[in-house]
């Protein structure tokens, strides 16, 4: 896919995301790595509902922005997915409402923020890492990214959102919304003793998809 459609494709589910009220205002911001190493991402300050094909940032293999307006300031938090997953093509992160709600409770796993609850959310996020707060654009979120040592696509930022990332911009995309049903789906289930998908089903899954799980939380 060349430089433009990358471009186009970055508004496109942008957009999406944001009139389904995925990201409100200025919030989230994508990035698509490409061919030669560097990357796309959102501009700073940006709204995801109204991006500029031609304002997005370029950044090169070196980290250098070298076009487009200046880039989110999560830059760090993404450089890291790239860093450590090597197959991640892009990476979506959002302040959805529900994963961010959940990022929050008090009896959440960090190494797994989310039950087995229904075979998608296995298929397409795997489990979630919850890593502990730090302020928007803090370095130091790309320190314990990388801590997580590439074994988790998926991660919740306490207190701040969800940050996802998949071979495809559409995969983590999709990955990004299964992410937030399941966590809706939790705090509805929340206090009411809910069926999970059993070990025995997990193994069949992780069998039937050749999923890879990170193998501290079985």
């Amino acid at each position: 896919m060349s430089e433009t459609k990358r471009r186009e494709e970055i508004c496109r589910f942008g957009r999406s995301l944001f009139e389904r009220g995925l990201t409100p205002g200025s919030s989230g911001n994508i990035s698509v790595r490409l061919e030669d190493g560097g990357w796309l991402v959102t501009p700073t300050n940006a709204s995801l509902g109204f991006l500029d094909p031609a304002r997005i940032s370029r950044i090169d293999a070196e980290g250098r922005v070298v076009s487009g307006d200046p880039p989110t300031k999560e830059v760090p938090l993404h450089a890291a997915l790239y860093d450590t997953r090597r197959n991640a093509g892009a990476v979506v992160h959002l302040h959805s409402t529900h994963s961010v709600a959940l990022s929050m409770l008090p009896e959440i796993d960090p190494r797994a923020a989310l039950p087995s609850m229904t075979p998608y959310y296995l298929m397409k996020c795997g489990l979630t890492a919850l890593i502990p707060y730090y302020r928007p654009g803090d370095p130091a979120v790309a320190s314990a990214i990388m801590g997580l040592a590439g074994k988790y696509s998926s991660i919740l930022l306490a207190n701040h959102g969800p940050v996802v990332s998949a071979e495809t911009l559409e995969a983590a995309v999709f990955a990004t919304e299964e992410l937030e049903e399941t966590a809706k789906l939790y705090l509805l289930l929340r206090g009411l003793n809910p069926r999970f998908l059993s070990p025995e089903q997990e193994k069949d899954l992780v069998k039937t998809f050749g999923l890879a799980l990170p193998g501290s939380a079985h």
